[in-house]
């Protein structure tokens, strides 16, 4: 992959101009995310950013208040997965450390989240007080930002400012990865002294390297018989559905999803297989993918969720892989060639290996009859939410045994599947809901979460108040931390039974529903989906050792192999 350096860059000659007549560095800050499609900024104001706020209050931009700032990394995450692009404005240091964990998972699956800090002004620092707020350095904060992003940089230099800010958001772009901004307060209004006109990179790939990787992948391709795809979220990331819909069909290959790619195409497809990860996918899945002598693996994570803790039978000098960072085909690897750049040369017409259509049979959607007095169980919840799912449901799943047993829902072509499927933090999905409703109030979230991450931000439903949004949550209540208990039951997985149901009455808002059976259940989400004033919240009661069917076809398969 080429360095920053290497990367061609083209910047026109602008005429001289009165500084005075240049925008200042919060202004230019605004216009360039603007640019880049930012329509809404998420955070928490403090003393070091107010003056920013202020500003981004007065421009077109919406600044959205949430309840803490680790919520408004979650819910900036969330509105970049349905807007391309989210930011989050915070104060220093314990405003931006609040962030990390959010951010670092928007890092670990390539969310591109815009993170903006204020910091104490430069002049400030000059007798190296202790201003509070401060850690160590005045650097600290931007130090830790360095492992958490993909660019960084600290606008203290008015000449300096204005390309680092087009190189860090070139950067979250190009990278689709989160990117830092540290903003001192007394360079706010600053103004670059010179004329400045923004940045334009222009990445290609090697076009040597790349018709050589078109031109073995075709050679595979004709010598498979059997050849099938698992598509991943670098493919929604960059936005490549299409390619990916026109390679598979011209080549009638069957298409198979990751867990953290799920949704990546309409789970009706007739080339649709369901989700691959390993031991923990449906057995037929499985075997046809692991079968398969030639396997395409197009922005794919190799990581141990993904691949059913690492049960997944995978042969490297079958495959096929591609992605933003790597392309590699059998033991070959390629360089210089953008994920793009492939998907759209194997999209070609040109590309195309005819071959006769596979033969594949889909699990049926079938009709949910409720009986009335029956205990609910996580497979009966989640055959009940699998019959209601329709294209303007925007499904945002939290960690846990929540997210495995969403795999086997059905998506349809227009339903997105939000979820951190790779680095798994609790507490993501209820503040994510609320990104994908500010950045599509035409979506409604039907939110998945255990009663343990609920507990960890579950207060960021105020905001949904506030928006007047109308997500419908389900709490999928065991009285704790069911996935722990799964590998390792003790009592510290053990958590306080709450009243879910009765947070409305706190809020002041919502509909509260209390589910113990199936009756329960048909009335509550009839009665949540005909509410499109305020959220809905279901307390659902489930056995404490009840876990999905995704669990236990992970548990009966390892056990056979120990």
């Amino acid at each position: 992959m080429r360095t920053e350096a290497q990367m061609a860059t083209r910047q026109s000659t602008p005429r001289r101009q009165d500084s005075a007549l240049q925008p200042t560095i919060a202004e230019y800050l605004i216009k360039r995310l603007q640019d880049y499609g930012v329509r809404d900024v998420f955070g928490i104001p403090g003393d070091f950013v107010l003056q920013f706020y202020g500003m981004l209050q007065d421009s077109p931009i919406r600044v959205v208040g949430t309840t803490s700032e680790a919520c408004a990394g979650y819910a900036a995450d969330g509105y970049a997965r349905i807007n391309g692009i989210g930011a989050v404005c915070v104060t220093y240091c314990v405003g931006g450390l609040s962030l990390c964990n959010p951010i670092a998972g928007a890092y670990a699956e390539k969310s591109p989240v815009i993170v903006i800090s204020g910091a104490p002004g430069m002049n400030e620092r000059r007798s190296d007080p202790l201003l509070h707020h401060r850690v160590r350095d005045f650097h600290t904060q931007r130090d830790v930002f360095e492992k958490l992003t993909v660019a960084s940089a600290s606008l203290e230099d008015e000449l300096t400012a204005f390309r680092e800010i087009d190189r860090v958001l070139a950067a979250c772009v190009r990278f689709k990865r989160p990117v830092f901004l540290e903003l001192p307060r007394d360079k706010v209004l600053a103004r670059c002294p010179h004329p400045h006109v923004p940045v334009s990179e222009v990445v290609q790939s090697d076009a040597d390297a790349l018709q050589a990787a078109v031109a073995e992948a075709r050679e595979k391709l004709k010598a498979a018989r059997n050849p099938v795809i698992i598509a991943d979220i670098e493919v929604h990331r960059f936005g490549l559905q299409r390619e990916l819909l026109a390679f598979a069909e011209q080549n009638n290959i069957p298409i198979s999803a990751t867990l953290l790619g799920k949704s990546v195409v309409s789970e009706r497809h007739p080339l649709y297989l369901g989700i691959y990860e390993g031991a923990m996918g449906r057995a037929e899945v499985q075997k046809r993918v692991e079968k398969s002598d030639c396997i395409i693996l197009l922005g794919t994570f190799m990581s141990d969720i993904n691949l059913g803790g690492f049960t997944a039978q995978l042969d490297p000098a079958k495959c096929v892989y591609a992605t933003s960072e790597k392309l590699r085909i059998g033991h070959h690897h390629f360089h210089d060639v953008l994920f793009t750049d492939f998907m759209k040369a194997i999209a070609d017409p040109k590309f195309t290996v005819r071959r006769a259509a596979p033969k594949i049979s889909q699990p049926k959607v079938a009709a949910w009859k409720a009986a009335d007095s029956r205990k609910i169980t996580i497979a009966r919840l989640f055959e009940k939410i699998n019959s209601v799912l329709d294209q303007q449901v925007v499904v945002v799943s939290d960690t846990g045994d929540s997210l495995f047993a969403a795999a086997d829902l059905s998506i349809t072509q227009h339903t997105e599947f939000l979820s951190t499927a790779y680095y798994t933090s609790m507490g993501f999905a209820i503040p994510a809901a609320v990104g994908v409703q500010i950045a599509n109030r035409s979506l409604r979230p039907l939110v998945l979460v255990g009663d343990g991450a609920f507990q960890m931000t579950c207060l960021e439903l105020s905001t949904a108040v506030r928006q007047k949004f109308n997500p419908i949550v389900l709490v999928l209540n065991n009285k704790g931390y069911s996935t722990e208990r799964f590998i390792q039951e003790g009592p510290f997985n053990d958590i306080l039974n709450w009243n879910y149901h009765r947070l409305p009455d706190l809020l002041g808002a919502g509909w509260g529903f209390e589910v113990h059976t199936e009756g329960d259940l048909d009335k509550a989400l009839s009665a949540a989906f005909a509410n499109q004033d305020c959220f809905s919240i279901l307390n659902v009661h489930l056995d404490s050792l009840d876990v999905s069917p995704a669990l236990k076809r992970l548990a009966a398969r390892l056990a056979t192999r120990l």
